[in-house]
């Protein structure tokens, strides 16, 4: 494998990095409605465990409302089970055609528990980027002892794998401040 196929490589996971950092926060609950809040529901039917979203449409009509319209309205008593099980704080209501989600105003407790798990998450993503990064530089230094590339090679490579891994972090950092704010924000 060439040095510049693996520097591709680091970019393209490094790019992953920050899109599953951004999916995680995605899912955190920042006081008003996003159809994103029920991503990790999953609903036992047809023999297996299924995302809500194969099972009916979820919108956000309002700012602290999330409607679910499942196809089979077999399912709803399921689907509710599951919101209650989960951790999201959520109380379902349904009329027998679609289930209503009225999103609380988040205390303040709540937000700081909120921001820690954005860090936490952030923090993941990091470790993720370390992670990449040491892997990069193993291959690197692999291809300089096989004779592939040469010392000077090797250490262009590495510098170029430091500069990407800055930048993403320092992207999930930038990542991170936006979504404090919008948790924080009353």
């Amino acid at each position: 494998m060439s040095a510049q196929i693996l520097m591709n490589d680091c970019k393209d996971k490094m790019v992953k990095a920050i899109e599953s950092t951004k999916h995680k926060f995605a899912s955190i609950r920042a006081g008003r409605a996003s159809v994103s809040m029920l991503d990790g529901i999953k609903i036992e039917q047809y023999g297996s465990l299924m995302p809500l979203n194969q099972l009916g449409s979820v919108s956000a009509p309002e700012a602290r409302l999330l409607v679910i319209d499942p196809w089979d309205k077999s399912v709803i008593p399921m689907i509710e089970k599951s919101i209650m099980t989960s951790n999201l704080g959520l109380t379902p209501n349904n009329d027998g055609k679609v289930i209503r989600l009225m999103i609380p105003e988040l205390t303040a407790d709540r937000r700081k528990e909120y921001v820690k798990f954005a860090k936490s998450e952030a923090e993941n993503g990091k470790v993720a980027v370390r992670n990449i990064r040491k892997d990069m530089n193993n291959s690197l230094r692999k291809l300089e002892k096989d004779a592939e590339i040469t010392e000077d090679d090797l250490k262009r490579f590495e510098d170029e794998v430091q500069k990407i891994t800055d930048t993403t972090i320092k992207t999930i950092d930038q990542l991170l401040a936006i979504k404090e704010k919008e948790i924080t924000t009353v």
